[in-house]
This record gives structure tokens, C-alpha cells and sequence, in this order.
């Protein structure tokens, strides 16, 4: 079957009977006839195949891993060095790095008074930041904040 694609995928929506999967890499949108017992915020590493005989929607055909994606608000302050990645870059800047071992940290500087605005506009996009979790292949997102500086932590 030349229809399959294999991927990363984030579980964007489940129910008892079906499920959305979002390909992280293109975006692609997979709705599957059936669920076969994800929920949504799981990343997926795996191979969809088109449902027959319409072909309209999708089935889980292989998982090779499944793991759940948290996203959490810190109260502890960014790292030093977050700090001085902030430092170095003016408003609105956003430096990425990767992490010793797993992952990523993604440093924003922003306008001291528009911290907790900036967080908030992180938080409600908890599809994206699962999604390059997923990518990533981490399971926590942590966001920390201080005055004038956001941290995304991408973290095993």
C-alpha cells in the first residue's frame, strides 16, 4: 500500500469512536475511522493507511511508541543562562537551544510588562507546543517566566 504514511503525530481530538492525528512534520490532518485507544495531547510514532473502501478516512495500521505530552506553567525563575540568552537579544527576539541530552529551550525576551501576557499567549497554545514536543520527542513542555524573559523548556 504506497498510501501509508508513516510519521510523528499529535492526537489532536479522541472519542470513543474516532480520532484526529495532525502529522507534525507537514501538518497533515489524519481523522481515523475508529479509536484505537489514544487520547488527545498523545504523540504517536507510527503508520496510518487510508480506511477502505472510500479511502475518506484513516487507521492506526503500526505504533512503535506513544507518549503522553504535559504542558505545565513553572513558578521558578528562568536559569541563569536563560537569562543571558534573554540579555542578548532585544524585544521580542527568540533564541533557540538545544538541551544537554533531550530537547530544546526556546529563551523570548519581551517588554517587562508584557510578561504575564506573553505566557498567557503560550499557554493557550497548548496544540502547538505539543506538537513540537512531539517533533522533538519529549513528553514535558515547562514554561518559566521573570520580568522581561520567557523560557519554553522541551524536556524528556
Amino acid at each position: 500500500m504506497t498510501d501509508d504514511k508513516t510519521g510523528t503525530f499529535l492526537v489532536t481530538a479522541a472519542d470513543d469512536d474516532s480520532a484526529v492525528l495532525s502529522d507534525v512534520d507537514d501538518g497533515q490532518v489524519h481523522t481515523l475511522a475508529g479509536n484505537p485507544g489514544v487520547e488527545a495531547g498523545e504523540a504517536i510514532e507510527g503508520t496510518v493507511a487510508p480506511e477502505p473502501p472510500l479511502e475518506v478516512a484513516w487507521r492506526l495500521v503500526d505504533v512503535a511508541e506513544q507518549w503522553a505530552i504535559s504542558v505545565e506553567e513553572s513558578a521558578e525563575s528562568p536559569t541563569t543562562l536563560e537569562h543571558d540568552l534573554a540579555a542578548e537579544q532585544g524585544v521580542g527576539e527568540l533564541t533557540k537551544r538545544e538541551r544537554a541530552g533531550t530537547g530544546e529551550i526556546h529563551v523570548l525576551t519581551v517588554a517587562e510588562g508584557e510578561t504575564e501576557a506573553a505566557v498567557a499567549d503560550l499557554l493557550a497554545d497548548e496544540e502547538g507546543l505539543r506538537e513540537r514536543a512531539a517533533r522533538l520527542g519529549v513528553e514535558r513542555v515547562v514554561v518559566r517566566s521573570a520580568p522581561g524573559v520567557v523560557s519554553v523548556r522541551y524536556l524528556p
